[in-house]
């Protein structure tokens, strides 16, 4: 009986190290660091911006999404919540295509924790024009309507400035989180984990709103 306490000791240690760091203060090169140069908002709302910055292919990112849409559910009112796929290769930029043709097509809503799900957890390969338009006609979407929206003009200007913002903002990896164009929040800084992130978050958001 004592060799297994003895064995779980360690196990139960490791588990409470992210509840741990999450429970620290939030510090700068811990907890987050900053975006140098600032960016200027993306969008002109005049709320303190809070971006996502994720890849569909990353097992991370899919973690990620219970505990981000929990805290959607308590945004604050003077916060504006965007999500920005990542392009750090060829096929980032595929999935970031992805992302912005149900965007276009007025489906994010309904694909996006799908998308995220037929990836990780049924395993699909959906990296090439072919197995995406399979995946929205199961949405709904008509191949012609896919083709025309993957391949518009508009769509191919969003997939160019995300590859400009993951320079600007300094990504080498997802999930991350900036919060108004000033702090990055990378999950796996100081091993703070989900929570740790969350909490980051919500530290950075209340020092803008007293800036």
């Amino acid at each position: 009986m004592k060799s297994v306490l003895a064995s779980l000791i360690p196990l139960l240690f490791i588990a409470f190290i992210p509840a741990a760091h999450a429970a620290g203060p939030v510090t700068e090169g811990v907890n987050y660091q900053l975006v140098q140069p600032p960016q200027p908002p993306i969008k002109s709302s005049g709320k303190i911006e809070v971006i996502e910055m994720f890849w569909y292919g990353c097992p991370h990112c899919h973690r990620f999404q219970v505990h981000l849409d929990r805290w959607l559910k308590t945004q604050p009112d003077n916060v504006e919540f965007i999500r920005l796929p990542v392009i750090l290769n060829a096929n980032w930029a595929t999935h970031a295509r992805a992302f912005f043709t149900a965007q276009a097509l007025g489906k994010l809503e309904e694909i996006h924790m799908p998308f995220f799900e037929a990836i990780h957890n049924e395993k699909r390969r959906l990296n090439s024009e072919k197995s995406l338009m399979e995946f929205f006609a199961e949405h709904g979407i008509s191949n012609d309507d896919f083709r025309k929206t993957f391949n518009s003009f508009s769509v191919n200007s969003k997939v160019r400035r995300a590859q400009l913002f993951a320079r600007k903002y300094g990504i080498q990896g997802t999930p991350t989180v900036i919060v108004n164009g000033k702090y990055r929040i990378d999950t796996g800084m100081g091993k703070q984990g989900f929570p740790g992130v969350i909490k980051a978050i919500n530290h950075l958001i209340k020092v803008e709103d007293n800036s």
